[in-house]
This record gives C-alpha cells, sequence and structure tokens, in this order.
C-alpha cells in the first residue's frame, strides 16, 4: 500500500493539485496582508480615519476608569459579550463625533493658532507648581500618557478647534425669562395637605377567605405558584487569591530579588537639561550653535529661537530627564556631557535638530531593603501565585476535558474541593453561578443535557471555574396543598388592598359632596397638617390634584412607601419663587439646550457624512 502511496504522490495530477494548494495558502496569506490592511483602521469618517490603535487605547482608557469606579459589578457586566459591544461602540462614537466637529470647525475656516496652543499649554493647572508652569511635571506627565511635545500639542489643538464649534453653540442659546420663572413656580410650589392612613395589614387581618376562594384564586393565578427550573450544580473554583494562602515568601527571597532588581529600588542617573529644537533647517541650528559658542546665553536664545512650543518661553528648561524616556541620539547627547553648563553640538532626532545644555546632575541612589520589604514580599506573592495559577489552569483546562464526566481528577489537579449546592435557580444561585458565562454555560447542551464538564470559565481576573450539572428538575406547578399558606397569603393581602381602596373611594366620593358621614361612621379623621414639596413620596398623586377652590379643598386618594391607602386632603397650593433657585433652573436649561443643539448638529453631520465602523469586535 505504501508503494502506491508513494506513486500516487508522484504523479503529475497529484503534483498538480498540491500545487494549487500550496498557492491558495500563499494568496491566502498574501491577500490577509493586502486585504486585511484595513484591520487597522477602526473607523472612517468621510476621508478621514480613526487608527485602530488609537481606539484601542480610548476603550481600555474608558474601561479602566469604569472598572475603578464600579469595581466587581463592572467586571461582572464586562462578562456580557452584549454589553462589551455596546460599551466599544460608544467610546467610538464619542471618537467619530469629535473628528465630525472638527471637520464642520475645518469647513467653517475655524484655526487655531500655534501661540493659542502655547499659551494654553503655559496655563494648564496639571502644569503648574504654586501657580508657575512647572517643566518637569509638564514633561513628567507627557511620557506617563504616552505623548510627545508635538503630538501632545496637536491633540490640544483638534480640542481647541472642536470646542470653537462647541463654544459657538453654547454661546447662541438662551432662555426666556418667563420660561425661568414658570419653570422655577411649578418646581418650587408646596402643597398644604392633610391624610389619613388606611393601613392595608389592618384589612387583611379583618378579611375572611373561604375554600372556594382559595380554589379560585389558586387557579387564577397559578404563575405565582410555580417552582421555576432548578438543577444542583457542582463546581471547582481557582483564584490566585486562594493560591496566595498557600504559598510563602521568605526574607532570602525577598533579598535575592532586591539584589537582583537594585535598578527598580534605584533613583536612576538624572540630567537636568535644557534645548533648543529647529524642526527643519540644520543649517539655522548651526548658527545658533556659533552664536551659543560666541558666548551668548543660552536661555536667552531658546526664548528667542527655540521651535519647541512648550520649553522656549521657560528658556529652554527640560528640567530633569532619565535614560529610557527620551529620543536615544538626545539622550545619548545629553547624557554624554560631563560638566554643568556644557553645550552639545548640533543633534539630529525624529523631532529636528536640537542644542543642548547641561545644567546640573544627579547620581543614581539606592533605598535600603529594610522600606522596600514588605512590598517586595507583596510583588513576590502576588507573582508567584499568578504564576501558580497560569499553570494549574493550564492543567485544569486539559483535565476537565478529558474527564468530563466527573469533576473528580479537576479538584485533585488543582487542589481544591468540590462545591456542590442544593437545587437552586438563576434567582437563589451563589454568585459564581450568576456570571453570564457561567449561567450560560449551564444552558448549553453539553452541560446540562449530556451531563459533562463545562469548559474552564473565566469569571474573573485570575479567577476561573470548571461547572456541571448534577441534576435537573423541571418548572411545575406547586400543589395547592404545599402552597396553602402562601395563596392564603396573598388572597387576604389582595383582599385586605381592595377593602381599603373600597373604603377611600367612598371617603373621597362624600367628602366631595361635603358630606362627612362616610368618614364619622368609620371614625377616621384626618391629621395635622403638613406642607409638602416634589420631594415627598406622595407628592406624585397630590400634585395632580386640582388646586383647592373659593375656599374649598380638593380630595383623592394614593398609596404610601409600605403600600398602604392614604386619603389626601388638599387644602392649600402655594407658588413660590427664588432668584438663587431661579439661576440654576436658568444654568439647567441652558445646559439641556445646548446639549439638544449639539445632538441636532451631530445629527446633521452623520447623514451628510459617511461614517464606517471597523473596529468594534474585540
Amino acid at each position: 500500500m505504501m508503494d502506491r502511496l508513494r506513486e500516487g504522490v508522484n504523479g503529475i495530477a497529484v503534483k498538480i493539485i498540491l500545487v494549487l494548494i500550496i498557492l491558495s495558502f500563499v494568496f491566502a496569506g498574501v491577500g490577509s496582508y493586502l486585504v486585511g490592511g484595513g484591520s487597522t483602521t477602526a473607523a472612517k469618517v468621510g476621508n478621514t480615519t480613526i487608527d485602530r490603535g488609537a481606539f484601542e487605547q480610548a476603550y481600555q482608557n474608558e474601561r479602566n476608569r469604569m472598572q475603578s469606579q464600579m469595581g466587581d459589578y463592572f467586571s461582572t457586566l464586562m462578562g456580557d459579550q452584549q454589553y462589551v459591544q455596546t460599551f466599544r461602540k460608544s467610546v467610538l462614537d464619542r471618537m467619530i463625533n469629535d473628528v465630525l466637529l472638527e471637520q464642520y470647525a475645518e469647513s467653517l475656516g475655524l484655526r487655531v493658532s500655534d501661540d493659542q496652543v502655547s499659551q494654553l499649554i503655559l496655563t494648564m493647572p496639571q502644569f503648574q507648581t504654586n501657580g508657575k508652569f512647572d517643566q518637569d511635571i509638564y514633561a513628567a506627565t507627557l511620557r506617563r500618557a504616552g505623548f510627545s511635545a508635538d503630538s501632545f500639542a496637536e491633540y490640544l489643538r483638534k480640542d481647541l478647534l472642536k470646542n470653537q464649534v462647541i463654544s459657538a453653540v453654547q454661546n447662541s442659546e438662551f432662555t426666556l425669562d418667563n420660561e425661568v420663572e414658570q419653570q422655577s413656580q411649578l418646581l418650587t410650589q408646596t402643597r398644604d395637605v392633610q391624610t389619613i392612613t388606611l393601613n392595608v395589614s389592618d384589612f387583611s387581618n379583618k378579611a375572611q377567605v373561604t375554600d372556594e376562594e382559595l380554589q379560585s384564586y389558586y387557579k387564577t393565578h397559578s404563575e405565582n405558584f410555580e417552582r421555576p427550573e432548578q438543577m444542583k450544580v457542582a463546581y471547582v473554583e481557582l483564584s490566585a487569591e486562594q493560591l496566595k494562602k498557600s504559598i510563602q515568601v521568605t526574607d532570602e527571597d525577598a533579598q535575592a530579588y532586591y539584589q537582583e532588581h537594585l535598578d527598580k529600588y534605584s533613583t536612576k542617573e538624572q540630567r537636568k537639561v535644557r534645548h533648543i529644537l529647529i524642526k527643519d533647517d540644520e543649517a539655522k541650528a548651526d548658527e545658533i550653535l556659533a552664536k551659543l559658542k560666541a558666548g551668548e546665553d543660552f536661555a536667552t536664545v531658546a526664548k528667542e529661537s527655540s521651535e519647541d512650543v512648550g520649553s522656549a518661553k521657560q528658556g529652554g528648561d527640560l528640567g530633569w530627564i532619565e535614560k529610557g524616556v527620551m529620543d536615544p541620539a538626545f539622550e545619548e547627547a545629553a547624557f554624554a556631557l560631563t560638566t554643568k553648563g556644557d553645550i552639545s553640538n548640533v543633534v539630529k532626532s525624529d523631532f529636528g535638530y536640537h542644542i543642548i545644555q547641561l545644567e546640573d546632575e544627579n547620581a543614581p541612589d539606592a533605598k535600603p531593603y529594610s522600606e522596600v520589604a514588605a512590598e517586595i514580599k507583596s510583588e513576590l506573592l502576588d507573582e508567584k501565585a499568578v504564576d501558580q495559577f497560569y499553570k494549574l489552569q493550564t492543567e485544569l483546562e486539559s483535565v476537565a476535558f478529558e474527564s468530563p464526566d466527573s469533576l473528580d481528577e479537576s479538584a485533585k489537579v488543582v487542589g481544591q474541593k468540590i462545591q456542590t449546592t442544593d437545587f437552586i435557580s438563576q434567582a437563589d444561585a451563589p454568585e459564581v453561578l450568576k456570571v453570564p458565562a457561567v449561567a450560560q454555560a449551564l444552558e448549553s447542551a453539553d452541560v446540562k443535557q449530556e451531563g459533562m464538564n463545562s469548559e474552564v470559565l473565566e469569571i474573573a481576573p485570575e479567577h476561573v471555574i470548571v461547572v456541571r450539572v448534577n441534576e435537573v428538575r423541571g418548572e411545575t406547578l406547586l400543589p395547592l396543598e404545599e402552597v396553602k399558606d402562601q395563596v392564603n397569603a396573598h388572597l387576604l393581602a389582595t383582599k385586605g388592598e381592595q377593602n381599603a381602596l373600597d373604603l377611600a373611594s367612598k371617603v373621597v366620593a362624600s367628602l366631595q359632596k361635603g358630606d362627612d358621614s362616610v368618614l364619622v361612621d368609620n371614625q377616621l379623621s384626618f391629621a395635622d397638617e403638613q406642607n409638602i414639596d416634589r420631594r415627598s413620596p406622595l407628592a406624585q398623586n397630590v400634585f395632580a390634584l386640582p388646586h383647592p377652590k373659593d375656599g374649598s379643598a380638593t380630595y383623592g386618594q394614593t398609596k404610601d412607601e409600605q403600600g398602604n391607602i392614604v386619603i389626601v386632603k388638599l387644602n392649600k397650593v402655594t407658588t413660590g419663587g427664588d432668584a438663587q433657585f431661579e439661576q440654576q433652573i436658568s444654568s439647567q436649561l441652558l445646559r439641556m439646550n445646548n446639549q439638544q443643539d449639539l445632538e441636532v448638529i451631530l445629527n446633521s453631520l452623520r447623514q451628510s457624512t459617511s461614517v464606517e465602523y471597523h473596529g468594534l469586535e474585540g
């Protein structure tokens, strides 16, 4: 047989087929580069593209912000793929809106000058110390944010351009005095009322229920007495946090780590420098260098000639710099200077031509081990736990798949106990089983019907679970005998509420006719008068009552927060005014109108501009 196979491989037809297959792979591979180039684009707005890298960075920044605000709840939300898609689209939509506004501003002939950008940088409080621009803070902040001076200036230029449109919209909006006054009067209006509270539980306690009524109520409201589908679930959890309990970090471990990573606990060698930047003209840079060598003051020349927006007005001062953060050519020249006051030759970098002056230097300085020991031990504990977690996760994935009919081997390989539940529904499941990915797995055919292990499911960072269903019992209507007390309670509550409503309706109807006999017969009386505003729990219904006329009260009924029936007597409506509150109302109305105006502009721009989405998958 092998001979025949060899003959077949050597045959002309087979060779042709193999060539075609190889070519298909080759062209598929090349095609993925040629056609797949669009994968670097998150969206296209007219002729402007939004880079996918920029979108992913914006998405990650927003995700981090939401995570810090909402914690574990946000992690749970991010387990829902539909929510993730909506969340990603909202971030991309904001970026698209920014581009639309920038394009609109440019179409209107709006521009932002270099001087406007420079002035903004110098006045931004994020870059100031004691009210003055601080070059060190400016440079460090830009490095942490991943900006160069030029890219940050361009970012601000676009932001200023966009805000010109927004400011124009805001400055054109206004509110009318009578509009503000009317809103203020409505919002500050108060009402003087008296109430009678009919406690529903008192009426329920007096109600009577017959067997026939129980049977009828049980049949009519059977959905209230159904037991949902339930299942018994077994699961094995693995988390880095659990593993920390069994891991120890010794002083020897910490000492060794300290020695191996001494640079991490040392301040780096630093140089305090000034520079002059000429972006495109090397000859001009040479002329400036000649002036400096002739004795002209470096700071003065920098103010006059440097094209670095951020540092020129500071005499070229860049503050303290460390290795690894500046352009390599710039950094090499700066750290080659050895004596304070020394000036470099013209240095070419990606940003242009620099002349650098050394102002001061700091040697590296290491923190003593005693100051960082606790920090090192905590880091090592985290590191060891995470390393062990991923090692065990890999083993767990293999064992859960190879032994799908039991969790015994899975529990053994990660050193954890198998957790089990009694019959549960989604509503009363443990929190780890409510995570969307886990709930979805429990409903899958393999797990629920075939009784197999789920795949390893992530429920949080460095926290996974494998689940299986041991038993399922379907949704069923519980027999009346089993839920008789529950049916009786439901029926008594319903009867009690209806009896209270009936009495309240009779009282209100008679009082509206000027007859208080129903009130007297039932020994009811109104409580003392109280003044309520729109924050009152009774406000929704009370503020819907007609105003009293000719000194006659208005009557109505509502419910309080406990579900009791409340009879209301409205005696007086007071409409006031507050100048300070009217100012707040005016500001709020302006904000609402501004937002509506901006949405109208953006909707119009979207209709007139081609917008293509490419970067929502993720």
